[in-house]
């Protein structure tokens, strides 16, 4: 089982937490987190982007000149892709590039990143992140005291105002809540902080036999809703 120290905003160390194995023990899976990256990038794309064919450009219907006898190409219509100013061929058109990714997929690509990070020994885990004001000064002086260069992700609640204000003029830090973290985010950022509040939340959230454990508590405490449970399974 994983073990790291927590600390607070001073880098002083405040003892040592356990971290699930199953979330951030896991093996690294690089073909299931370039999946998920590939998913990740592919739903960001706007798909805006259109050029236009020869329905599209402006011009005369008309034939320009007689189909014969005056020695020129033949024409059809000055909208051809063979005129300037005609219309592309084959062209890029607006589309929508997104698909969806198996939620055990994504969540299995996190849980790997999650536990290489740890491997390489740069995930900090702080007992709070707080701030007596918003001021950016106070937010790069702690990333000093932690050592940290670099790109650095913070995942923390983004109720923490101060926190979130403190942190959105510095270039090379992001500050993301538990339920938004995402594997771009999380290989873009070499160096990640969590404190201890997000480090359970996201011990609970990507843990694979969460599910499960919640429909056999469930089927536990009421016959009717166990038997459906077992019902869907079957």
């Amino acid at each position: 089982m994983p073990t790291v120290v927590v600390r607070n905003l001073k880098n002083e160390d405040l003892g040592k937490m356990e971290l699930p194995d199953a979330v951030f023990g896991a093996e690294l899976n690089e073909a299931l987190i370039h999946a998920a990256v590939r998913n990740f990038t592919a739903n960001a794309r706007s798909g805006t982007v259109g050029t236009k064919t020869r329905g599209d450009v402006s011009g005369s219907g008309r034939k320009l000149w007689k189909q014969k006898g005056t020695g020129r190409a033949r024409i059809a219509s000055i909208r051809s892709p063979l005129w300037k100013g005609g219309g592309n061929v084959h062209g890029p058109q607006a589309r929508d590039w997104s698909y969806n990714l198996p939620k055990k997929m994504r969540r299995g690509a996190l849980r790997s990143a999650l536990s290489e990070r740890v491997r390489e020994g740069n995930v900090v885990v702080l007992d709070a992140i707080t701030f007596d004001q918003p001021k950016t000064k106070d937010f790069v002086r702690v990333l000093s005291a932690l050592g940290l260069e670099g790109r650095t992700l913070v995942v923390d609640s983004l109720q923490n105002n101060n926190l979130v204000l403190a942190a959105r003029n510095v270039q090379n830090a992001k500050v993301v809540g538990s339920m938004g973290l995402n594997i771009y985010d999380l290989l873009r950022h070499p160096k990640l902080v969590l404190s201890r509040r997000a480090a359970e939340e996201l011990a609970q959230l990507l843990d694979p036999q969460a599910k499960k454990n919640a429909n056999s508590m469930k089927a536990e405490g009421d016959p009717v809703e166990g038997r459906r449970v077992e019902e869907e399974s079957a």
